[in-house]
């Protein structure tokens, strides 16, 4: 089967189920032969090899089942950097850019402060910080070793050298310590909520905290505190239906200076909070 043609079937099959099924197509064979993707339009007519066709199709399968085109291809762009992913971590997605766009409004550019990102995941945030600020000490922490694995990976291939990592559930692997700004993409959805049925190849721990979608919430409210400096910020993505019952959350445990920020779409997406003002 040529290049094209390949495409064609396989861009037709995937709009049923894909928004993007023509470069979802484009990219996955761009996987399966291993080339660039303006290779695939300099060649249209070279012909695919039963081995490669044979990868090709269990890709296309793949995403047909609604498995994110970052598992199905090893990764995902986030903050201009390519890192990887797999199911041990979400998908690092667009909106959480504006968590990393106020916690560098945060941090002078030459300030050599301590930085926390608790439930890394991929390490997308953490490291999104460590690169634009090289002279900060970013910690990353996350309960599930997998996905620090993935985390360290990415940073290794960064070759980062001012970010460390933690296993651990939430503050317990950094009692003790103060930081200057804490920042944390956390689970937030509903575990009833019908979407997580969408986000099913996505590991539900990330996702869902309990029947409200705040129970980590709570815990970062509660803990907190304890480790961030007096002038410190705490930064906080949260559903966009939640803003309200965040903040006041927050003002239960003593937070001021509560302020929700929108995301690039317009939604209520992160909120900041002092734990006694600046």
């Amino acid at each position: 089967m040529r290049l094209d043609a390949a495409i064609r079937e396989a861009a037709t099959r995937l709009s049923e189920t894909s928004d993007s099924a023509r470069l979802d197509a484009e990219l996955l064979l761009c996987q399966a032969i291993d080339v660039p993707r303006n290779y695939l339009f300099a060649h249209p007519e070279d012909e695919l090899d039963d081995a490669s066709l044979a990868r090709f199709t269990k890709s296309v399968e793949r995403r047909l089942d609604g498995e994110p085109m970052a598992y199905i291809t090893g990764t995902r762009e986030f903050w201009s950097r390519e890192l990887q992913v797999s199911p041990a971590t979400l998908v690092p997605r667009p909106e959480t850019e504006l968590l990393v766009d106020l916690a560098l409004r945060e941090i002078p550019r030459k300030a050599e402060w301590q930085l926390l990102d608790l439930g890394t995941g991929s390490g997308a945030v953490a490291i999104a910080l460590a690169a634009e600020r090289p002279l900060c000490s970013v910690t990353a922490v996350d309960v599930s070793a997998a996905a620090l694995n993935i985390a360290r990976e990415n940073a290794r291939q960064l070759m980062l050298g001012n970010i460390s990592f933690a296993e651990g559930n939430w503050t317990a692997p950094v009692a003790g310590r103060r930081f200057n700004v804490i920042v944390s993409n956390p689970p937030y959805v509903r575990s009833d909520d019908p979407a997580l049925l969408a986000l099913r190849h996505e590991p539900l721990a990330a996702l869902a905290a309990g029947p409200d979608g705040l129970d980590a919430i709570r815990v970062l409210a509660a803990e907190c505190g304890a480790i961030l400096a007096d002038d410190g910020a705490l930064l906080l993505e949260h559903g966009a239906d939640q803003a309200d019952e965040v903040a006041a959350l927050l003002a239960a445990r003593g937070w001021c200076e509560v302020t929700c920020h929108n995301d690039f779409a317009g939604l209520p997406r992160v909120t900041a909070a002092r734990r006694f003002g600046k």
